[in-house]
């Protein structure tokens, strides 16, 4: 897998990509801004780019409209988003442009290598990831009617798991349980919340963000 790694701070930058050189990953180039992000993906055609969301010269959401571009130019191109914050917000507006081979992870939670190959690796794959704390933030909105009460505890654990992008195969891994298991809780939840079961990873992690970001008093 051959890798940009973009961040205006050079520790952070240095670190992950050394990160992923320790892990057997190709880091090809490493940028400092969204315009030396750009070049190199023009220059080196990266598999996966991996770019915080505030970039210079604002450190608004440079690295975000950056990567935007990188989606639109270069479909075939995955990109891991980093944000220092919880911005649900920028997640869903990256999500809901390009869907596939894109991930959303809070940047401290990158240093843990065995995190970071695995996000890269199923973006690489066509994947959805999205960091867990987000999806517990939708999660655990309250509302004037909350249809997830309808959900057991068990039913909640797996929402939030196809939340963050993970296959049945891959949930069951998880909880120890087979996959029929998890495939019978998927489809109970998707029945309770009004949601068509889609085989499509991406798009089923779309229609569940979908449901938990919107409020139905609204």
């Amino acid at each position: 897998m051959r890798v940009v790694v973009a961040d205006d701070v050079m520790l952070t930058r240095e670190g992950i990509a050394r990160l992923l050189d320790e892990a057997g990953i190709d880091v090809v180039a490493q940028a400092e801004d969204a315009e030396g992000l750009l070049r190199e993906v023009r220059l080196k055609q990266p598999d996966v780019v991996i770019v915080d969301i505030r970039m210079p010269p604002t450190h608004t959401d440079e690295g975000l409209v950056a990567t935007q571009r990188i989606r639109a130019d270069h479909p075939t191109i995955g990109v891991l988003v980093l944000s220092q914050y919880v911005e649900p917000s920028y997640a869903m507006r990256l999500l809901e442009e390009h869907p596939e081979r894109v991930g959303y992870l809070l940047k401290q939670r990158v240093f843990d290598v065995a995190v970071l190959v695995d996000a890269l690796r199923r973006i690489n794959d066509g994947e959805t990831v999205i960091d867990p704390t987000i999806v517990s933030r939708l999660v655990g909105r309250r509302r004037r009617h909350d249809p997830l009460a309808e959900l057991t505890a068990r039913e909640r654990e797996v929402l939030g798991l196809v939340a963050e992008g993970l296959s049945n195969g891959a949930i069951a891994s998880r909880l120890f349980v087979t996959e029929r298991t998890v495939e019978a809780h998927v489809k109970q939840v998707f029945l309770k919340l009004g949601l068509a079961v889609n085989p499509e990873s991406h798009r089923r992690v779309l229609a569940v963000l979908a449901y938990l970001r919107s409020d139905p008093s609204d």
